[in-house]
């Protein structure tokens, strides 16, 4: 796998016509699984085919119990400078449920090693609304994080994924589903406990204190170009999207092959216009009158007229042309972008 994706690196070198790099997210699936030698060759491959932009931001997605003191030293001498690790939760109840294999020590310990090591920069993953996850134990969960001064919290609700074990098991009565209101009120615990520490709520999912929002996941919300490697990786150029075979045989198959196994969508006017109003929403750059008549008036006029109900609401506020979801705004901010697409 390693070989092939060093072989679409070379594959896919034009596709972002030149631009230098700004991040770089090694993620998806368990790359920690990675030995050093392999990571290093992934690096050495990017840099001879891209240029890489001084202080980008290089992140490397982990599970907590890959990231032990030794691994942890090695990483700090290769060009990854961010963490992403998957903790969830500081519960062992939540983690039980979850069936992760990490326990709440290791959690913890792991973001301690991770700073004795050099990586400041890291985010932690969180999940709310479980049914083991108490509004008192998410709660911890937050302090926890807090504590251990991480400066960057991405925080999702537990979602039941069709034809998953955790489906299956909702199905049958032996879980309970997820309670909206629940986890509604756990978002809203969320914004406002965050927000007393000096977590800045840039978007939807993500916390970060002033300085460490992610490069790399704001450049999606921007809508800049963007390269995915590997299988079912997905790239952007600002016209058209694409995505490679979710399937890994056919992958390696297709690459040792020089073939890029994809396939390609063309994103016309009104696609790029959803897009636009479904990511800027979502975050505090929200969504500016002067890039929504960019394209065209006809969109500006519907745009216009399609948030008034959101205006009077105050799920919506302006200011300086620019509108953004407010706080109760955020619990509905898939249902409103919706409202706002061009159709």
């Amino acid at each position: 796998m390693v070989q092939a994706i060093l072989r679409e690196i070379e594959l896919q070198a034009d596709y972002l016509k030149g631009e230098s790099l700004s991040s770089i997210y090694i993620g998806g699936g368990t790359p920690s699984l990675l030995d050093m030698e392999e990571l290093n060759a992934i690096f050495e491959q990017i840099k001879q085919f891209h240029s890489i932009e001084k202080g980008a931001e290089i992140t490397l997605e982990a599970n907590p119990d890959d990231l032990g003191p030794r691994h942890l030293s090695e990483l700090s001498d290769t060009l990854v400078n961010r963490l992403s690790i998957g903790i969830q939760s500081f519960s062992g109840a939540d983690l039980k449920f979850m069936n992760r294999a990490h326990t709440a020590e290791e959690a913890e310990h792991c973001v301690h090693w991770a700073k004795e090591a050099g990586f400041d920069n890291l985010t932690i993953d969180l999940i709310y609304g479980s049914p083991t996850t108490s509004h008192q134990t998410w709660q911890n969960n937050i302090q926890k994080a807090i504590d251990l001064d991480v400066p960057h919290l991405s925080c999702y609700c537990l979602t039941v994924e069709p034809q998953t074990p955790l489906d299956y098991f909702v199905k049958k009565g032996k879980v309970e589903a997820v309670d909206d209101t629940k986890a509604n009120a756990q978002f809203e615990q969320l914004m406002a406990y965050s927000e007393d520490h000096n977590f800045i709520h840039y978007e939807i999912s993500n916390f970060a204190k002033a300085d460490f929002f992610a490069k790399h996941n704001s450049n999606y919300w921007l809508g800049v170009s963007y390269l995915g490697i590997g299988p079912s990786a997905h790239s952007y150029n600002g016209k058209s999207r694409q995505w490679n075979v979710a399937n890994n045989t056919k992958y390696l198959k297709a690459i040792a092959e020089n073939e890029i196994p994809f396939e390609r969508e063309i994103l016309d006017m009104e696609q790029q216009y959803n897009e636009y109003v479904l990511t800027r929403l979502r975050t505090i750059w929200g969504c500016d009158k002067q890039n929504i008549l960019a394209f065209g008036q006809a969109y500006w006029h519907h745009f216009q007229k399609n948030i008034q109900t959101f205006l009077r609401t105050g799920q919506i506020v302006e200011e300086k042309e620019v509108y953004r979801l407010s706080k109760s705004g955020k619990l509905m901010a898939d249902g409103i972008a919706v409202e706002l697409f061009w159709e």
